[in-house]
């Protein structure tokens, strides 16, 4: 999908290219940006459109920004329990285990739920 909209209050249709093309409506009311990435911005998004790729008009509806960072935050702070509960159990291995090596799949688990929650960190940063 092309990256359009059409203000409603000057009726201007905007498109951007690229992922560096950042372009504003004739009142400036509405932008796109990011190219395919589909970035958008509204001072009040009742004036925004999507124009899909056969030019009809799509009306949009805002998402509650406060809930998704609720969520996100969850999700990071179930992550890092997780994280915790892992070192924990290593810590109760017998002595001896403790001086084995580590296989590698206890460290791929280990580095998975360490990426997921860098991950998850990395997308609420503005």
């Amino acid at each position: 999908m092309r990256n359009r909209a059409k203000c409603r209050l000057c009726e201007s249709i905007i498109e951007s290219f690229h992922a560096t093309d950042y372009v504003s409506c004739k009142c400036g009311h509405i932008s796109v940006s990011e190219g395919q990435n589909l970035g958008c911005g509204a001072i009040d998004f009742s004036n925004f459109m999507r124009v899909d790729d056969e030019g009809n008009e799509i009306i949009v509806r805002e998402v509650n920004q406060s809930a998704r960072d609720t969520e996100n935050l969850s999700d990071i702070k179930e992550m890092v329990d997780e994280l915790h509960r892992l070192v924990d159990n290593l810590e109760r291995l017998p002595q001896h285990t403790m001086s084995r090596p580590v296989n590698h799949y206890d460290l791929c688990s280990s580095l998975l739920l360490i990426g997921a929650i860098l991950k998850k960190v990395v997308n609420q940063l503005p």
